[in-house]
């Protein structure tokens, strides 16, 4: 397994990200980090994933680490054209097959990932405690959207008609996998609940809740067993595509 460092250009800035590829891969992973989270995490999992034959992708999106400076200022859109430019190089890469691209997002990650799926083909993708936002002030800087106000929206089951990452979720046709927390603070069950009754037409969904765990995986057997859950559903998800 190799890694490399790379520049991302988007918006006339450069975001950083990391390559992580086996000698030969065929499926492309794109990981989308949390607010205020970094690809340092996902790069561990990256390294696991690719050792399964594929090539990852690993990024900081703008507002995150190099870039930290910026986080009162940048908005959803901002982020989600950074997530695109990485599926673009991701799509790019000379040794993956653009029909086999997986997308792997936690919390804001997810939800931009989501998100994704309605403007770049996605095969798989995984869900870790996908946050759930209202579709206006999308403009307005994440920094600045009342905290209050999106925790009484996650508390409650939202119709995909009324939101636009749940209408993109009703509409994918690839397989899923939605991982939440037992004891989440910031994305409560009815939230992930929303999310699953919106794939209907997925090929198929999996959901698994991790035991004991907080949003952020702050324990180490938390990460630990989402390490495992991730793991074996992408082996699984590969090892179904190679038949």
């Amino acid at each position: 397994m190799h890694s490399s460092k790379i520049d991302i250009d988007v918006d006339a800035q450069r975001i950083s990200g990391t390559f992580a590829f086996p000698d030969t891969g065929m499926p492309g992973v794109l990981f989308l980090h949390g607010w205020a989270g970094s690809q340092e995490r996902d790069l561990r999992r990256a390294k696991d994933i690719a050792a399964l034959g594929s090539v990852c992708l690993t990024f900081d999106m703008r507002g995150h680490a190099a870039t930290l400076s910026q986080q009162r200022y940048v908005t959803r859109g901002d982020n989600l054209n950074d997530a695109l430019a990485a599926y673009d190089r991701l799509a790019a890469h000379p040794d993956i097959d653009p029909d086999a691209i997986a997308v792997i997002g936690s919390s804001y990650g997810g939800y931009l990932a989501t998100i994704l799926t309605s403007l770049r083909p996605v095969r798989w993708l995984a869900l870790r405690v996908p946050a759930l936002y209202r579709d206006a002030d999308w403009d307005v800087p994440k920094y600045a959207l009342d905290k209050a106000d999106l925790a009484e929206y996650r508390s409650t089951i939202v119709m995909p008609a009324d939101n636009n990452a749940l209408s993109v979720s009703r509409r994918f046709k690839g397989d899923v996998l939605i991982v939440s927390s037992e004891h989440d603070e910031i994305v409560p069950h009815a939230a992930i609940a929303s999310y699953r009754a919106a794939f209907i037409n997925a090929r198929s969904l999996t959901a698994r809740i991790i035991s004991g765990a907080d949003h952020a995986l702050s324990q180490p057997e938390g990460q630990r067993a989402y390490d495992s859950l991730l793991l074996e559903w992408f082996r699984e998800m590969i090892l179904g595509a190679r038949r």
